[in-house]
């Protein structure tokens, strides 16, 4: 008794000794993760239509994962390789018996009896061979899957790493390249084509083996209608359609984005992006057809962007053409390229501005020969208009009266606010980049300048009453379409508060709708004028970058133009390249109204009509307005003044020679001489001041008016001149505005008279390094003077 107990006992420990090692096998056999082959980036379409595919890093078209199988390719799949497949525990015995058997009658091995999921083992331990053990280990793996897996899941395993002939991986990849469409898009005939291809993927070769592939396909058809899967008319209707001639090209729309993406450290392989794929096809051809044109000047590069304001959606993202010209950049993203931002930037400034009470958007802004601590911006025409209206500087992308408006607001706040917008490439402290920064003296991306237009634009639509905005509404752009659903999930937090307000940003929107067209473009000239948009167009220095910007309630579109490597062109200008771009891209989105007003952020405000500014005493033209609220802060009129004139209104008269009684009292409108000096030439309705009657003096009772003013240099004058071509010294030209056009002026430097001058008041000195006194006295003995120092010349 004893004997026998102790011999059961050494056959349990004999029998957990051999099952407990294969318990654990079984448990832990599999490999973790089951494939970790690299990936093709993909990037689809909001609607799951690819864009684009960059190869995976092993040189496959390997596509991520699929989630579920298409109904046609299972149903063939199964019916070709393993019809007992959803009712097996992983191996299928039948199908063993019946490969034992026809291995044995045909003397070799012509089938194997592996069902999907073994196949699954086998393509995950790629490269073992095979032999009677490994197919052992296959089965015991197999079965291993089944009770961790579902069917559905070992079936989409197989799908997406199954090989399909030649460097393609996967159905989804395999779809693509040999049929140009998503696999759960495709025919029976090419389902079939495909199901029978990783039983034997080297049938896949241009121009061979088609004769093979077809019979395979139509034997597989013909059991699918004789299962009653399909009819038997759609089976024949199958086999008459003709196999593929060779792989095709993957769909190549947008990839600047696909080589972006495809960069980030983590960016899931498969890329459900915002992006509208039939938008994005046509914005293409719109670039393309103009790059045509451009390439006739050695322009080569252009980019364009189409993006919704509501949620902040790329809906278009062209990164560049595809001209392939050596050496050109066509690879270079120029959405994402940092270049000088010339003129975009303007329209920001003016709605600061407005919204801090440094001005009204009629306020008149000097535009004349400007010098600041040694920098003298121009103008694009190298011309001046004397004085504009703040809201036509901006409009007409005047560079001297925005130059002036940044420096009286502050090139550090305005660097801030910026930052504060989405602005990422100001990477330096404020005084880098100094006044320049509004001439495009800072660079900046497309990216950034659409997103920041967007964001004004969304929180003006959603401003509400009680001047309540909604923070969460300034953000960048995305591509990226879970990024979009998680921010429009997201609960708004409201705020009294924002970097620019709704009033500053609609009155900021209306003058943009003010830029001028050039007249003799046909293209312009076929443009809609009654489609509201706001829209700012930017040259950089050197005409190396063309820049468009465009804003309606519902979209912005933004446009660049030039070369990648920095070759400015002549006539590359936003105007003429971009602009046209621009609206043409416009017209492929529906059109919409204008943005809502903000009546709870602007109030009724008297104005003067002349001047623009607040209405001083002397105004007496006054226009009503609907004005930030912080309008109330700016200054009153400067430039209106009470003159007294006799009866005939043509001269001042004083206390002296004419009597109050018959004196008519009359407010007018004067700028100061230099402003005058160029804003009379523009103007032909502005009156200059009258002149005194002969019997009166020319005092009392008048307000001083300034006759002269110096054009240049300013104050404080310090100047560098540097000696001429032929190695001579330099010289200084000094111009001064008199009122009268006839009046004579005599100059003096350092107390010493140097000369005369008539009608034009210019005159040319050579004053040695060092301080230096200028005199000057007109015919009726108004003085003026200037205290300037000479710097040091450059000896070399």
């Amino acid at each position: 008794m004893l004997k026998t107990l102790r011999h059961r006992h050494k056959k349990l420990l004999i029998t957990f000794g051999v099952c407990i090692p294969f318990i654990i096998f079984f448990i832990f056999c599999l490999p973790h993760p089951l494939f970790d082959d690299p990936l093709s980036a993909v990037i689809l379409d909001r609607q799951g239509n690819m864009l684009g595919a960059r190869i995976a890093a092993d040189g496959q078209w390997r596509f991520p994962q699929m989630e579920t199988v298409p109904e046609k390719f299972e149903a063939a799949l199964l019916a070709f390789e393993d019809k007992r497949f959803r009712y097996h525990a992983g191996i299928d015995p039948m199908a063993i018996c019946r490969a034992l058997k026809q291995n044995i009658e045909h003397g070799r091995a012509v089938s194997g009896g592996s069902t999907i999921t073994m196949q699954v083992i086998r393509l995950s331990r790629r490269g073992q061979d095979r032999n009677i053990g490994e197919k052992i280990l296959e089965a015991v793996m197999a079965v291993r899957l089944e009770t961790k897996y579902s069917k559905d899941q070992i079936l989409a395993l197989y799908t997406s790493f199954a090989p399909f002939g030649g460097n393609v991986v996967g159905l989804e990849a395999a779809a693509w390249r040999y049929f140009g469409r998503s696999a759960a898009n495709l025919s029976w005939s090419e389902a079939a084509t495909l199901a029978v291809l990783p039983n034997a993927p080297a049938l896949m070769h241009p121009g061979r083996n088609r004769i093979a592939l077809q019979a395979k396909r139509d034997r597989l058809l013909q059991k699918l209608a004789d299962r009653d899967v399909i009819s038997q008319q759609d089976g024949d209707l199958a086999k008459a359609e003709l196999l593929l001639e060779k792989p095709l090209p993957l769909p190549s729309l947008s990839p600047h984005l696909l080589a972006g993406t495809a960069a980030v450290e983590g960016t899931a392989a498969l890329h459900a992006t915002t992006i509208d794929l039939h938008l994005q096809q046509r914005v293409n051809s719109i670039l393309q057809r103009h790059q045509e044109t451009f390439s006739q000047n050695h322009i080569y590069n252009a980019a364009a962007i189409v993006a919704d304001i509501e949620t902040g959606e790329v809906l278009a993202y062209s990164g560049n053409t595809n001209m392939v010209v050596a050496g050109k950049g066509q690879w270079n993203d120029m959405i994402k390229a940092a270049r000088s931002t010339g003129s975009l930037l303007k329209p920001l400034l003016y709605a600061a501005m407005l919204n801090e009470g440094y001005l009204l958007p009629n306020t008149l802004v000097p535009d004349i020969p400007t010098q600041i601590s040694g920098y003298v911006p121009k103008n694009f025409d190298e011309k001046f208009q004397g004085a504009v209206r703040a809201s036509e500087a901006v409009a007409r992308s005047l560079n001297v009266p925005c130059v002036r408006m940044l420096r009286d607001y502050s090139y550090e706040k305005f660097h801030y606010l910026l930052q504060r917008l989405g602005m990422t490439t100001l990477d330096k402290p404020a005084g880098h980049y100094g006044l320049t920064m509004i001439l495009g003296g800072s660079e900046g991306t497309l990216w950034d300048m659409a997103g920041m237009y967007a964001s004004l634009a969304r929180r003006l639509n959603h401003y509400q009453s009680g001047s309540l905005y909604a923070k969460n509404d300034l953000h960048p752009l995305t591509t990226d379409l879970e990024t979009s659903r998680k921010w429009q999930s997201e609960e708004k937090t409201w705020s009294n508060e924002s970097e620019i307000g709704a009033g500053a940003t609609w009155q900021m929107f209306n003058a943009m709708q003010e830029v001028k067209r050039p007249e003799d473009e046909f293209f312009w000239r076929q443009f809609s004028s009654s489609r509201q948009i706001a829209w700012k167009t930017g040259t950089s220095y050197g005409f190396r970058d063309g820049w468009a910007i465009g804003i309606t309630p519902t979209h912005v579109v933004g446009v660049w133009v030039g070369n990648a490597d920095g070759e400015g062109r002549p006539d590359l200008t936003g105007i003429a390249t971009a602009g046209p771009l621009l609206f043409e891209i416009f017209d492929l989105l529906p059109e919409t109204g204008w943005f809502p007003t903000p009546f709870d952020d602007l109030k009724k405000t008297a104005t003067c009509r002349q001047s623009g500014y607040l209405p001083g005493p002397a105004c007496d033209e006054i226009d009503t307005l609907l004005l930030p609220s912080a309008a109330e802060r700016t200054d009153p009129c400067p430039y209106h003044i009470l003159l007294h004139l006799d009866g005939t209104q043509q001269y001042q008269v004083n206390s002296h020679c004419e009597s109050p009684s018959d004196m008519i009292h009359k407010s007018w409108f004067i700028l100061p001489p230099v402003q005058e000096w160029y804003f009379r030439n523009h103007n032909s309705d502005y009156l200059p001041l009258p002149p005194f009657r002969k019997d009166c003096d020319g005092s009392g009772g008048t307000a001083s008016v300034q006759a002269m003013e110096l054009i240049y240099p300013g104050e404080p004058a310090r100047i560098y001149v540097p000696r001429e071509v032929s190695g001579q010294e330099g010289r200084t030209v000094f111009e001064v505005a008199h009122r009268n056009q006839h009046a004579e002026i005599f100059w003096h430097l350092d107390d010493k008279y140097v000369g005369n001058t008539r009608h034009i008041h210019q005159i040319a000195l050579n004053p040695a390094p060092g301080p230096h006194l200028l005199s000057l006295t007109d015919s009726n003995g108004e003085r003026l003077e200037l205290k300037f120092r000479i710097i040091e010349r450059d000896l070399d």
